[in-house]
């Protein structure tokens, strides 16, 4: 499970460029996980173009995880699924994804990251850190108190969500998330590829400072 740099896919903001050849050049910048969303495609669609994900994602060694659907996660042979508020109860979503596949779980306040946790959840996505126009009804952010409160609640690990870029990557970490999940700052960038390798060195430098165990250390930008 890599969870450092977190990329979150959606096709409205690649600015007219292919989904795969956003996900392509990001994955050669250095993401580490991979979650295919779009609320937007129908399940062929989503077995299509997961199937590729999957394929960029086993090229690179990234985990690939699928939003929501855990019948989609099972046919795609995906390594989990993630479950947000509106979604799929995460007891549910454990019982038909069982272990060795992960589980992520979306929480905004501490007592639903335990919640997530007592669940089977192997990790949370917490937030949204800073307000976002890419999940406008997301819920008020929860700041750097909140990702510190929840990492400080929970066992397994937490990566921030919402609003996150090259600016406030290493101060998520610095409150005590394992990475960070990101989607217009890598998504919609003119350059992918450089902007995952510019928040994946910045989030690497915090875990360092921090001196959080993760993967072998890669040259900086």
């Amino acid at each position: 499970m890599r969870l450092e740099l977190y990329l979150v896919t959606d096709p409205g903001l690649t600015a007219g460029r292919p989904l795969l050849q956003v996900v392509a050049a990001a994955l050669e910048g250095g993401v580490t996980a991979v979650q295919l969303r779009d609320k937007k495609a129908s399940p062929r669609e989503l077995l299509a173009v997961g199937a590729e994900v999957r394929r960029l994602a086993r090229r690179h060694q990234a985990t690939f995880i699928v939003n929501d659907r855990a019948d989609l996660a099972l046919a795609l042979e995906a390594d989990g699924v993630h479950v947000g508020a509106e979604d799929l109860p995460p007891l549910e979503a454990r019982r038909l994804v069982p272990r060795p596949r992960l589980m992520g779980v979306s929480a905004a306040s501490v007592e639903e990251a335990v919640s997530a946790q007592r669940a089977g959840a192997d990790y949370v996505g917490a937030g949204p850190v800073f307000a976002t126009a890419t999940k406008p009804g997301a819920g008020k952010p929860i700041g750097f108190e909140g990702v510190a409160a929840i990492a400080s609640a929970v066992r397994i690990p937490v990566v921030g969500i919402g609003g996150i870029d090259s600016g406030n990557a290493a101060s998520v970490i610095g409150a005590g998330a394992s990475g960070v999940a990101v989607i217009s700052a890598i998504v919609g960038a003119r350059d992918p590829g450089s902007a995952a390798r510019e928040i994946l060195y910045r989030v690497r430098e915090a875990l360092d400072r921090r001196g959080a165990p993760r993967p072998e250390a890669e040259e900086g930008p």
